[in-house]
Parts: structure tokens; C-alpha cells; sequence
């Protein structure tokens, strides 16, 4: 890192900031806070969707994915994702828009006591809080370690730098911020990802090393599937991903509801869904050369190796910049979805008088929240200074809570699981946390497929199976899921804009 570098990446904090306060003065009521109040561009919503989905955990597992097995990772991965997207584009998207629109809805999971009842709502809210709140250490302590390999800066003022910057912007600006900062992001990652690409090729042969080179890498490298990446894990992580990125991962569904109307929600995904399919490519050719060009101690240094051997000076900043904004991108949505779940489904529930605070004092509220629990999380990181255990606890949590989590949330929106009721969802969330920690503790599986899969597919037979055999009739879920079938004049989208300033 020269001082050229140092001031590539100064400077992208300090704008991250800037970009904060610019937004404080676009936060009137908590309803802006959390959703904006439906005033997102389409096309900025997708591009924040997309950012949002994915950290610096790419350029440092998955490029050891890259590196051992080839371009398989981009077919299984980016892929999968980005036509579980596509899907959801045509399934779920408007129907969380409408949510905001027709009913004043602004948590993902506030929705769930209407179509439940509040007993439901508290469970996944409270399982989906405590797992977001490791989730979110891990990605600390991820983005660390890539600051600490670059610049030798301790671990823990890595989490502390980041934790700080990011603390500032998603606090003052809310979802305004987050969204604003993902576009900067965005550009900042586009300029960091094309210059590694252009200089990978420029050392290897020009434009014609993306068809040469499959022949000079190991074995297998240019196969769609490879090594224990099979048509029956991609099969599963399909699954699984057109779940968890269609709202499953509660921020992406904050990004839906955000945009002005459900076919603007249905447009902002469809971009998200092209930006996976091409852009991660764009990422992952370097990643897959790399065997050609370094010979890292581990394979997950091989992209800062990358960096350090091609890139110019401030280019390698503007590396180290971009992988920032993928953590922060995603770090900065949690923080406002779990402020929004803490603010509007679980706190009122708590302390009663919550619901009697005015439009500032619920606002307040909302900024306090979100400070707490990223400062909780930067805690949480630094005590474990970077060790294993955060992310073993991660991949643990996200395995159990994933699936029961995720079913009753996402196909409660959908007219065809109507009759899935109360009895149906806790059932679901309660029998796919059995079954995982059977697999998990039981039977001691190592298989991240099954592990993963198998408690979601659980939840989805009991949760579908239920409601077929035991179905729960109840006229306002019907109207609530009817609503969402068209988009909402404006007359009711002012009412359910007062509802949700109401609480």
C-alpha cells in the first residue's frame, strides 16, 4: 500500500460518510427510515439488491473455489442466484412492494401477525434477529483479515475502522444511505473488478486468454460442475437461494419494497437477476487464472496475490476500496432490516408504550436501534479477534434458521398456500430446526449440502403438507394475499402511509 493507495481508500470512507449525512436530510419519519416510502428509482433499487447480496467472503472463499476447482463456482453460485432472482422477479417481488403500498407495511416480518397471528411473528423474528447479529460479526472479522493481509493494520482496528464508518452512514441515513452507498459501491467495485480483469489478460495474451487459457489450467477448470460441486448441489443451492434472495435474507426484501410500485419492484429485480448472471463472471476469470500467474501459501490469498502482482499504484486501493463496499453494502442493509423487525415487530411487544411514540420519538428509536446492534455485532468481532469460531457459528446459524425461517415468510405471500396457517408455519420453523440439529449434532454430517437443504426442504413439506391436510380458513388472510395481486391507487397508498406512521 503506498499513499496513493491510503488516499484511494481515505477517500472512499469519507464519501461513504458524506453520502450519510447527505440522506439524514431526506429522513422525516420512520417510515423513510425503513422504506424510503416507496421512492427508490427501479433501477437503483436493482442495483442495491444486488450489492447487498454478496461481501468480501467472495474474494477470499470463493476465490479459493476459484483457484482449486475452476469456473465451476460461477455456474453454482452466481448462477444459481442469479436465476433464483429472476424467478422471484416474477413471484415475490411485487407482492413486497404491495405490502408497503396497499397496508403500511414496513419490517419484512411485520406482515406475519396479520397473515399468522403474533406468536409466529415473534418466533421468526427472534431466531432471524440473533443469527443476523453473528452474521453480521463474521463479516467484521471477514473484511479484517483482508485489510490486516494488505495493509498489516491489527484485526481489531479493522472491524473498528469499518464498524465505525458504516455505523455513521446506515444510523444517520437509513435505508436512504444504504441504497445510495450501494450505487457508489457499485461503481467503485466496477472500476476495481474490470482494471483486475483487463490486467489478467493483458499479462496472459490478450482477449484471447479467455478461451486459451482453460487448456493451460488444471484439469476440470472449465467444466461447469467440478470436483464435489455436483448437478445435485446445484440443484440444492438453487433452492435454497431462490428463497433466501427473494426476501428469505430480509434486506432484499426491503429492496422490493422500497421501489415505487410492484412493477417497479418486478423491473428492480430482473436487473438484479442480469447483474448476477454477468458480472460476477467479470470477477470470477481473474480468480480462475490465477493458477497461471501466483502460487499463494493458501488458495484463499490468491486474489490479494493477484492484486499485488498486477495492479498499479491506487489501483490496488481501489481493490481493497471494493472489497469494503461489498461487506458494508451488506452489513449497513442488515443493520436497517433488524432495526426495522427490533423497531416495529419486536419492541412494541416488549415495552407497550413503544407504539405510543411520536413520528420523531419512533424515528429516534430507530436510529438508537440500529447504532446498538452494530455496535453489539463490532463487540462480537472483536472479542473473538478474527478466529474461526464466528464464522463456524455463522455457517451453523444461517443452516438452522435459514429454511423455517424463510418458508412461512415467503409462501405467505403466494394465493396458493392460503389454507397454511398458523399451526402450519410454527410447525414448519419448528420441525426444520429439529431436523438440523439431528443432522447437524445427530448424525454428525459434514455434507454443507444436506445440512443446508434438508431443514429447508422439511419446513417446505410440513408447511405445504399442513395446510393441504389441516387447512386453517381464515376471510382476512384471504383479502391480505388477494390485495397483493395488483398494484394500489394512490388514494391507498397515502392510507397506508398513515397506517404505518400510526404503528
Amino acid at each position: 500500500m503506498t499513499a496513493v493507495d491510503w488516499t484511494v481508500l481515505a477517500g472512499y470512507f469519507v464519501l461513504m460518510v458524506l453520502i450519510g449525512i447527505w440522506s439524514r436530510s431526506k429522513i422525516k419519519t420512520v417510515v423513510d427510515y425503513f422504506t424510503t416510502g416507496g421512492r427508490i428509482p427501479w433501477w437503483l433499487s436493482g442495483i442495491s439488491h444486488h450489492m447487498s447480496g454478496y461481501s468480501a467472503v467472495m474474494f477470499v472463499a470463493f476465490a479459493a473455489v476459484a483457484y482449486t476447482y475452476g469456473i465451476t463456482v460461477y455456474v453454482w453460485w452466481a448462477v444459481s442466484i442469479g436465476v433464483g432472482v429472476g424467478i422471484g422477479a416474477f413471484v415475490f417481488a411485487a407482492r413486497w412492494n404491495r405490502l408497503r403500498a396497499r397496508h403500511g407495511v414496513v419490517s419484512p416480518l411485520e406482515y406475519l401477525a396479520r397473515r399468522y397471528n403474533l406468536p409466529t411473528q415473534q418466533a421468526l423474528a427472534y431466531s432471524g434477529a440473533a443469527l443476523k447479529v453473528v452474521d453480521i460479526a463474521s463479516k467484521w472479522v471477514a473484511i479484517a483479515v483482508l485489510l490486516n493481509g494488505f495493509t498489516g493494520v491489527p484485526i481489531r482496528w479493522g472491524i473498528l475502522l469499518t464498524g465505525v464508518v458504516t455505523m455513521l452512514y446506515a444510523t444517520l441515513g437509513g435505508l436512504w444511505a444504504d441504497v445510495l452507498t450501494d450505487f457508489g459501491q457499485f461503481v467503485i467495485q466496477f472500476g476495481a473488478g474490470i482494471a483486475m480483469f483487463v490486467g489478467v489478460l493483458a499479462h496472459l495474451g490478450g482477449v484471447s486468454t479467455l478461451w486459451t487459457m482453460w487448456d493451460r489450467l488444471p484439469e476440470g477448470h472449465g467444466d461447469p460442475l467440478n470436483g464435489p460441486y455436483t448437478t445435485i448441489f446445484l440443484v440444492a443451492f438453487l433452492f435454497i437461494k431462490t428463497f433466501e434472495y427473494n426476501g428469505g435474507m430480509w434486506n432484499l426484501a426491503q429492496r422490493y419494497m422500497a421501489a415505487p410500485s410492484g412493477s417497479a419492484a418486478k423491473r428492480s429485480a430482473l436487473l438484479s437477476s442480469f447483474l448476477w448472471l454477468v458480472w460476477p463472471l467479470i470477477l470470477f476469470i481473474p480468480m480462475c487464472a490465477a493458477p497461471l500467474l501466483v502460487s499463494p501459501g493458501k488458495p484463499e490469498q490468491s486474489y490479494v496475490e493477484l492484486a499485488q502482482l498486477l495492479l498499479p499504484t491506487g489501483l490496488i486501493g481501489l481493490v481493497l476500496a471494493g472489497f469494503f463496499s461489498h461487506t458494508m453494502a451488506m452489513v449497513a442493509s442488515d443493520a436497517n432490516v433488524i432495526s426495522s423487525v427490533i423497531t416495529r415487530d419486536l419492541a412494541p411487544v416488549l415495552v407497550p408504550k413503544v407504539r405510543r411514540l411520536t413520528e420523531a420519538g419512533a424515528l429516534k428509536f430507530a436510529r438508537i436501534t440500529t447504532f446498538t446492534f452494530v455496535t453489539v455485532s463490532m463487540l462480537i468481532a472483536i472479542l473473538t479477534n478474527g478466529q474461526g469460531v464466528v464464522l463456524k457459528i455463522v455457517v451453523d446459524l444461517v443452516a438452522a434458521t435459514m429454511g423455517p425461517i424463510s418458508i412461512p415468510l415467503m409462501l405467505g405471500l403466494l394465493p396458493w398456500f392460503k389454507r397454511s396457517g398458523p399451526r402450519a408455519a410454527l410447525a414448519s420453523w419448528a420441525t426444520g430446526l429439529v431436523v438440523w440439529a439431528i443432522v447437524k449434532w445427530g448424525i454428525e454430517s459434514t455434507d454443507t449440502t444436506l445440512v443446508v437443504a434438508l431443514p429447508l426442504a422439511t419446513s417446505l413439506v410440513v408447511y405445504v403438507g399442513l395446510g393441504l391436510l389441516l387447512p386453517e380458513r381464515r376471510t382476512e388472510v384471504d383479502e391480505l394475499v388477494d390485495s397483493l395481486n395488483t398494484d394500489p391507487d394512490e388514494t391507498d397508498e397515502i392510507a397506508a402511509r398513515r397506517t404505518a406512521l400510526a404503528g
